[in-house]
């Protein structure tokens, strides 16, 4: 039976040691400003070039091979308009899911590994913390702080790509909708769970933080590929396809969960410590 009194323990004793660690708090203020900052400031300031009557040729094109609820959604709009729609509501909703996993990824790095690094694992190995409670109050250090700063990061990009377009489109607010809505609150947890159970995995094989996170860096690329991907037009996220991947996630959440309390067992990193 899991104690969650134990939990809160754990998960106090590891958060108190993350704020003394600017490299660890450093990514976690950084990255948000820099995505709910800059992303819509990069889809906004360039329409301001094109044409602000119907839309070029060339962005006709690029229209034409858009899906149909997209084109149906741009239908009528200005150039400016179908550029900044499709720029702030489409190519970055992809570019978010990065927030969630480098934050859970660095903390959780720092919060497994270092504990070797640090030479408190012994410590923490020897109380009388069930494999659980510890497990469990390591993964919400990671997971609850990742999902508060995607939120948070969220909510500041909606605010600045609402203010920079409310003229654009007379007076109308582009976010939250429901896409983003089911993104941060559906896909992100489940992505961040998914990346500090591989980090647990991880964690227990190798000898410090710096190992981990460069190898925890490699969930990037599938993120990278959906990014491309929208880019280029090949995928397109909608609500089905979100919650298509968020139950497809949540199930690999269930596999690495099952594979990260066998990993984070006494017996199992006491050999490794040996």
């Amino acid at each position: 039976m899991i104690r969650l009194l134990k939990v809160k323990l754990v998960f106090q004793k590891d958060w108190l040691e993350i704020r003394r660690n600017w490299q660890v708090l450093f990514p976690l203020l950084f990255v948000p400003i820099v995505f709910a900052l800059v992303l819509p400031a990069v889809a906004v300031v360039p329409t301001l070039s094109i044409p602000s009557h119907v839309p070029s040729d060339g962005l006709l094109a690029v229209m034409k091979a858009l899906p149909a609820h997209v084109r149906d959604e741009i239908v009528g709009m200005t150039g400016q308009q179908a550029v900044a729609y499709m720029m702030l509501l489409y190519l970055f909703a992809p570019v978010f899911l990065i927030i969630p996993i480098i934050v859970s990824s660095v903390i959780a790095s720092d919060s497994f590994a270092g504990e070797k690094e640090r030479k408190t694992i012994e410590a923490l190995l020897a109380t009388s913390l069930s494999d659980g409670e510890m497990l469990l109050g390591k993964i919400l250090v990671s997971f609850v702080p990742a999902v508060a700063v995607t939120t948070v990061a969220f909510i500041i990009y909606s605010a600045v790509a609402d203010y920079m377009t409310l003229g654009l489109f007379n007076g109308r607010f582009l976010l939250p909708n429901t896409i983003w809505l089911s993104l941060i609150f559906g896909l992100a947890p489940a992505v961040a769970f998914a990346d500090i159970g591989l980090t647990v995995i991880i964690s227990a094989r190798v000898k410090g933080v710096r190992e981990a996170q460069q190898i925890s860096a490699l969930l990037l690329v599938p993120l990278f590929a959906a990014v491309f991907g929208q880019a280029s037009g090949t995928i397109f996220f909608d609500p089905l396809l979100i919650t298509t991947l968020t139950a497809l996630v949540v199930a690999f959440d269930i596999i690495i969960l099952a594979a990260s309390i066998r990993v984070f067992g006494r017996n199992h990193i006491l050999a490794r410590l040996s």
